[in-house]
């Protein structure tokens, strides 16, 4: 089969692979009908995500249709045919963790957990195509995947929603609907989001549906800030006003009172001595994250406020903020998207039409032009601001 492979540093090339085969009596065979290339992709063709190797196979957007169920899938969970969607944490549904509702810490579907417990203190659950830290599993940026513990995290689906409406399920929308739920949105919230890509754009859409009286979209690209104007939110150009000047003028001088970083590990900032300090220690390794946002977030928001992160971070980071964050009565809340929890209940919210992933939509290319799909997406060439695979 065709996949998308990680090729080193800064390099992804479409390769024949392997087709998947059934492992464990509950995994599943999926015919991937489409795939995205997600923001936090970006972090592995970068080289910031530490493990990847040389033809692992990208990924953890996808969707399809089943063409192979093992034998310990009960029928009426998943058959032969079935249209479903596919979360990008893997989880078996049986631990502690998947008990609570928190799939993306399931103690049982890393193999290589121990890595993960040296990086993180504890275990993490495993994810499609983010590295040998999570699984080393096959991503979705292919023909076929093999989907382990299917009876645990595929999402059927039964109505006429076309793919482009459902796809996002499997990561970014309940990424950032997570990331508003933290907030513990009340009708007053002024919500400020660091970000206005894919996942901070889902982060406003959803502090909207759960009733913000303010949105604040917080970028440096001018179509992305066009993109979240048009959706009904406040547009700040962090490379044109100091932000958090701009986010107390919005606020009577309080600041937000619910801040949302949608940004991660690779953050810009406007100040080029600041944005500076930061890429130089990362590019010799001595922290592993750019936390601009991060810091902005937590000086910007009001004192008792809450700071929800959901950007990506994979080690360390330097100057964070701690006095601001345990004097002024932060919380702080925090976690890789427990996606199976959300699937269901945002697929009503679409059938009802209160949310519309379609329209982060800019580009669709097949499979084999995934490479200047990733391009793209990265340089932030043409306009684009997601980037929809069909292999």
């Amino acid at each position: 089969m065709r996949a998308n492979t990680w090729a080193g540093r800064n390099k992804v090339e479409v390769r024949d692979v392997p087709d998947p085969k059934i492992l464990n009596k509950r995994d599943a065979i999926v015919r991937i009908t489409s795939t995205a290339i997600c923001g936090s992709d970006l972090h592995l063709v970068d080289g910031y995500v530490p493990t990847m190797q040389d033809g692992d196979v990208m990924g953890h957007e996808f969707m399809g249709e089943v063409i192979e169920v093992g034998s310990g899938v009960a029928a009426d969970r998943l058959r032969v045919g079935d249209r479903v969607v596919v979360p990008f944490p893997i989880a078996c549904g049986g631990c502690a963790a998947c008990a609570a509702d928190m799939y993306s810490c399931c103690e049982n579907s890393n193999p290589n957990a121990g890595i993960a417990e040296k990086m993180f203190g504890h275990p993490v659950a495993g994810i499609f195509g983010y590295s040998h830290l999570t699984g080393g599993f096959a991503g979705g940026q292919a023909q076929y995947a093999r989907v382990p513990f299917a009876d645990v995290g595929p999402l059927r689906i039964e109505s006429d929603l076309t793919d482009e409406q459902v796809l996002f399920l499997s990561d970014i929308l309940p990424t950032g609907y997570m990331g508003a739920e933290m907030c513990d949105i009340q009708p007053s919230d002024v919500v400020a989001v660091w970000g206005a890509g894919p996942v901070g754009q889902f982060a406003m859409d959803s502090a909207r549906v759960l009733g913000a009286a303010k949105v604040i979209a917080i970028d440096k690209e001018p179509y992305r800030l066009q993109m979240a104007e048009q959706a009904g939110y406040i547009p700040v150009n962090f490379d044109e006003v100091d932000v958090r000047s701009r986010l107390l003028e919005l606020t009577g001088g309080r600041g937000p009172d619910k801040c949302i970083d949608a940004v991660g590990m690779e953050a810009s900032h406007g100040s080029a001595h600041i944005a500076a300090y930061d890429r130089i220690k990362q590019a010799v390794r001595s922290e592993t994250e750019r936390p601009h946002a991060l810091r902005q977030a937590i000086m910007s928001c009001r004192s008792g406020g809450v700071v929800s992160v959901i950007g990506v971070y994979g080690g360390f980071l330097d100057k964070f903020p701690a006095g601001a964050w345990m004097n002024r009565s932060l919380t702080l809340r925090t976690g890789q998207c427990h996606v199976q929890r959300y699937m269901k209940p945002l697929l009503q919210r679409i059938e009802r039409g209160e949310i519309d992933p379609t329209r982060i939509i800019t580009h669709t290319l097949p499979l084999d032009q995934a490479e200047h799909g990733f391009e793209m997406f990265k340089n932030k060439q043409d306009d684009c601001e997601k980037v929809v695979l069909k292999p």
